[in-house]
């Protein structure tokens, strides 16, 4: 600890918060760093380098949106933690705060959800229409996500900000115990809905997705191509459920039932405080994994990632050629007669018409 305050006694009723490991806030600030940059990036890609966007793409760009939107939190965050969990800035910064990060918390989770969708309308259910394919109804859909971030981050704004604790200004913290009711109730509230069906759903459709690319003809130097780009971005989807929101969900469950039914057992309280600040460090990494499912998930944008590179110097060899497929339209594939050469088929329409 960053020179720790003597924890009170388990039979306490009022916790002091303790300084966090100096390490805590070093990960987070080079994480948030590290999404900055990578998500700058990648907007000024879509917005500058593609002209043309199909439903994936949209989406894409929508998921780096609630990425980038976190970065003004980062300094905040930083300086707290340094200065031993207070809160010098005002209640009105903790509101934004407090805002900012929920609106990017349940964002990437949203974004990431549909996302899977579409890939698996677009690979697995290649040959039915879907509105899902329509960039129209995407660019509704995702007005939509837009409009509950935006009432789910007012709510938040609205209903909780700083607090005193001995004689630390606290934020967003668990040792604020006018707020815990609040905090148990949107803990609980959101818990199912915007965490446990959206990784449902992610993980159910990209098992079928795994299934329907284990089909692939891996004996052509295309088949083998694309199936390890998919797994990748399989892989790195449901690493980014696993590894980056389900700690943040599982420790802010179990820290809000303590807070709310043990308020005695300081020492088990301060522990899970520490683990909550660890899990933020995981959520944190989640900017920095998802460039990796827009380089997976669309040739487009990794054909104008790569001129983009080539602009600021840094030049590389192409892989090797796909023979034309990366222009194939989906619309105008033919279903072809064996079972693995239209997995193939519908494979490439999607990695290219994203």
């Amino acid at each position: 600890m960053n020179g720790p305050s003597a924890p009170p006694s388990n039979g306490s009723l009022s916790c002091e918060p303790e300084p966090q490991h100096i390490s805590i806030t070093v990960f987070l600030c080079l994480l948030f760093l590290g999404g900055f940059l990578l998500n700058s990036f990648s907007l000024w890609v879509f917005c500058l380098r593609m002209p043309r966007w199909g439903p994936g793409t949209t989406l894409q760009f929508h998921l780096a949106l609630s990425d980038a939107i976190v970065t003004p939190t980062a300094p905040l965050m930083a300086a707290y933690l340094a200065l031993g969990s207070h809160w010098p800035f005002g209640r009105f910064l903790c509101q934004l705060k407090i805002a900012l990060l929920s609106t990017h918390f349940y964002g990437s989770i949203l974004f990431l959800t549909l996302i899977s969708v579409h890939r698996y309308v677009s690979v697995v259910q290649y040959s039915k229409a879907s509105p899902m394919k329509r960039v129209g109804f995407i660019h509704k859909l995702c007005a939509a996500v837009w409009l509950l971030l935006l009432l789910k981050g007012a709510a938040c704004f609205s209903l909780l900000g700083t607090s005193q604790v001995g004689n630390h200004t606290q934020c967003l913290s668990i040792h604020q115990g006018e707020y815990i009711q609040v905090y148990f109730s949107i803990n609980f509230s959101l818990l199912v809905p915007a965490f446990l069906v959206p990784f449902s759903v992610s993980v159910a459709c990209y098992c079928r997705l795994a299934s329907s690319v284990s089909r692939i003809n891996a004996s052509t130097a295309n088949g083998r191509a694309i199936k390890a780009k998919s797994r990748k971005m399989v892989a790195v989807c449901l690493l980014i459920f696993a590894v980056c929101f389900m700690p943040l969900n599982i420790v802010r469950s179990v820290g809000v039932v303590v807070r709310k039914y043990y308020p005695e057992q300081c020492r088990l309280l301060l522990r899970v405080e520490t683990a909550y600040y660890v899990s933020w460090i995981l959520a944190s990494a989640n900017s920095c994994f998802d460039p990796l499912l827009y380089c997976f998930g669309s040739q487009d944008f990794t054909r104008a990632f790569r001129r983009s590179l080539r602009k600021i110097g840094l030049r590389f060899e192409d892989g090797p050629s796909r023979n034309g497929l990366d222009s194939v339209d989906s619309v105008g594939l033919t279903t072809k007669t064996t079972q693995s050469s239209t997995v193939l088929d519908r494979e490439t329409a999607s990695t290219s018409s994203l």
